[in-house]
């Protein structure tokens, strides 16, 4: 491995995120970045705002990790039941009953079809944009945004869209994948004229390109199967030891082995960075200079294999050292209790590019001062880490709040800050 590649991939774990996330906060603190200024002061606000929207929504303190599952669930009912909850086996000796405990291989065929669920969801789950709504055949509702676009990939994924054998659509199969149809997803997702959806197009390519992944490494995603998403299961659980896997690890082989999927970004060493951009402020005496790395959908992800992997029989440890995730509703939370300002209030009425150092800026102070808010939430909760980890927090908790905050604000409930999605970002 050379200096530079082995520079490349110091950025692709959660602690470069928090630690350049931190440099870009202390920039602010100076009062030298070119985009925005802090006022802490108006922290202690955003705090009380967390505070009460966590108190509203989990009463108890008995917040679930904030997850792609979350968004499955619909007026109260968990509509992933049969893929995480599948019904109880029944006892072959009583031929009923409570029946008996799953057996491990059956656990981690289950736990497979999870990963193939929460991966794909995932990937899909990159802004809707204002105007889309999923027609929910259920409730009857229209749904838009994050649970919309959850929804909608759960109906695709249970009807057996991605799956090779009409007999298991449990299932997403590579073979699927990698020729997936255009045409396909946008009925999935009741995308029209009168329905747009921001990043059809990247959407579809993001899922061929991890159908073609899966297909070309066996090593990694068909240990246990033929090659799908869901192998990477067995490839983390192979990783664990007595058991147990620390969360900052499965965000490395995230990014390490999924790297190749993402559209053409920055790369080092021949080694592509994915969510990690530009910003002069970000000065390094090595390959790394003015690199700043963000990975949202892959922490986003992180989180979401969390609970398969548990229900698998694996403990995840070191939950906490994953970031907040840099994503608009988290940033605006910052921007509308104005803990953040832009520096030029004019730019708020223009749209910018991910890339752009105005979005970077935002995006990585939004991972420091999560960090910083945890801290505040729970010493006014009166509760400890272990009870209220940041993905604690961010469910409770900063998301619904910068959400709820957004729809006060503006009308149609966009961040403070118009960012030009191609749908594989945010």
């Amino acid at each position: 491995m050379t200096d530079v590649s082995a520079a490349a991939f110091s950025l692709l774990n959660a602690a470069a995120v928090r630690m350049r996330a931190k440099r870009m906060l202390a920039l602010g603190h100076d009062d030298t970045l070119p985009n925005f200024r802090i006022d802490l002061a108006r922290l202690d606000d955003t705090v009380d705002l967390v505070v009460a929207t966590t108190k509203k929504n989990y009463p108890m303190l008995d917040v679930p990790f904030h997850s792609r599952w979350r968004h499955f669930v619909v007026g109260g009912k968990d509509r992933s039941e049969a893929v995480m909850r599948p019904p109880t086996l029944p006892s072959p000796a009583s031929g009923g009953g409570l029946g008996r405990e799953w057996s491990a291989t059956e656990r981690a065929a289950r736990a497979r079809a999870a990963f193939d669920l929460a991966i794909v969801s995932v990937l899909l789950d990159a802004g809707a944009g204002p105007q889309w709504r999923y027609r929910d055949a259920v409730s009857g509702e229209s749904i838009g945004r994050s649970e919309g676009l959850a929804l909608a990939s759960l109906d695709m994924f249970v009807h057996g869209a991605f799956s090779a054998d009409p007999k298991a659509p449990l299932r997403a199969d590579a073979a699927i994948l990698q020729r997936l149809d255009g045409k396909v997803l946008e009925k999935g997702l009741q995308v029209s004229l009168a329905n747009p959806l921001v990043g059809i197009e990247g959407r579809v390519a993001l899922l061929r390109a991890l159908g073609k992944l899966a297909a070309a490494r066996p090593d990694i995603f068909a240990r246990e199967d033929t090659p799908r998403p869901g192998g990477f299961f067995d490839h983390l659980a192979a990783k664990a030891e007595n058991g147990a896997i620390p969360a900052p690890f499965i965000l490395s082989e995230l990014l390490q082995q999924f790297g190749s999927i993402w559209p053409s970004r920055l790369s080092l060493g021949g080694v592509p960075l994915g969510d990690c951009w530009r910003h002069t402020a970000m000065v390094t005496a090595d390959a790394t200079n003015e690199l700043v790395p963000l990975h949202k959908l892959s922490q986003w992800l992180a989180y979401s294999l969390i609970e398969p992997l548990q229900q698998a029989g694996l403990t995840v440890t070191e939950i906490d050292g994953l970031t907040g995730l840099a994503e608009y509703r988290n940033g605006g939370l910052f921007v509308d209790t104005g803990v953040l300002a832009l520096r030029d209030p004019g730019q708020a009425a223009r749209a910018h590019e991910a890339g752009s150092e105005l979005v970077v800026e935002w995006r990585s102070l939004t991972v420091a001062l999560l960090d910083r808010l945890a801290l505040a939430v729970r010493a006014k909760l009166g509760v400890g880490a272990a009870t209220l980890p940041l993905a604690k927090v961010l469910q409770g908790g900063t998301w619904t709040a910068g959400r709820e905050l957004a729809f006060a604000r503006r009308a149609d409930g966009s961040p403070p800050i118009k960012v030009i999605s191609d749908g594989t970002v945010f």
